[in-house]
């Protein structure tokens, strides 16, 4: 069956950095002239639903803000329904603004959002991508989990991919560095969870069969697809290089298209 929409990651699957995946942007844009639904469920916390949805439309991809599904927006709705008024974070000011933007005080950072060290006692830790990270935030985090406040990981991804096939550090690598001097085991929002998955399907009113979750990480992409019920798609253009036997996937995200006998995009 032919999917009714598509739910991509972002980083590795259609763009590394700043530079889209060759081919991406026709693939997508093939896809959602053929009548499907483009979602974008990112890891990636550093950013607000409105950056990211600017960042796409710059490499020409057809995204909205509301269109956009992350780790952050992800970890604030966590924290809203558990009744979590303060957080201690250890990221960037895009995650800070989203906490803040739903009613949770962030006890660590100033007005432009940057983290430090100091703060009082919160509720809860939020680990994301930060890079500001120092021994003296880590050391800082580290107190607030010992006193008893809640450890959430906004996501568990070791590495992302940048411009040039590079990779940084991901956040997993922060949340790695608090669970072995807490030795407190993180709640994860973002994916291999099916919490994004899940926000988009309900959205957008669709059944898990209908869509197709595309992504570059087995580990986090795949599993969250799997988890939520729904078919995955491999792409080697991040993380992963090859395709496991029984894994449906492609090169890239413009083998989507070439699957179909859709492939509009230039050679």
């Amino acid at each position: 069956m032919t999917p009714r929409a598509y739910l991509f990651d972002l980083d590795g699957t259609l763009y590394r950095g700043h530079e889209p995946v060759p081919g991406a942007v026709e693939a997508v844009r093939a896809l959602v002239a053929r009548g499907a639904l483009a979602r974008y469920l990112t890891n990636n916390a550093t950013l607000t639903r409105e950056e990211f949805a600017v960042k796409l439309q710059a490499m020409g991809f057809p995204a909205r803000p509301q269109e956009v599904y992350t780790s952050a927006t992800g970890t604030a709705d966590h924290l809203v329904e558990k009744g979590c008024r303060s957080a201690f974070v250890v990221g960037m000011p895009g995650l800070v603004s989203i906490l803040r933007a739903a009613g949770i005080k962030v006890v660590n950072a100033g007005e432009d959002g940057v983290v430090g060290s100091a703060g009082e006692r919160a509720e809860t830790v939020v680990v994301g991508l930060c890079r500001t990270f120092t021994y003296d935030l880590l050391e800082a985090a580290m107190t607030q989990v010992g006193a008893g406040a809640q450890f959430v990981a906004t996501n568990p991804d070791a590495s992302i991919p940048l411009d040039g096939g590079r990779l940084a550090p991901g956040a997993g690598s922060l949340v790695a560095a608090l669970r072995t001097c807490t030795g407190v085991e993180p709640f994860v929002v973002g994916k291999p969870k099916p919490f994004l998955v899940q926000a988009a399907l309900r959205d957008a009113s669709l059944l898990p069969s209908e869509v197709l979750v595309v992504g570059d990480r087995l580990d986090t992409d795949i599993e969250a697809g799997r988890a939520a019920g729904c078919p995955t798609y491999l792409v080697l253009t991040g993380v992963e290089k090859t395709l496991p036997g029984g894994q449906a996937g492609g090169e890239s995200v413009r083998s989507l298209t070439a699957r179909l006998g859709e492939d509009r995009s230039p050679t």
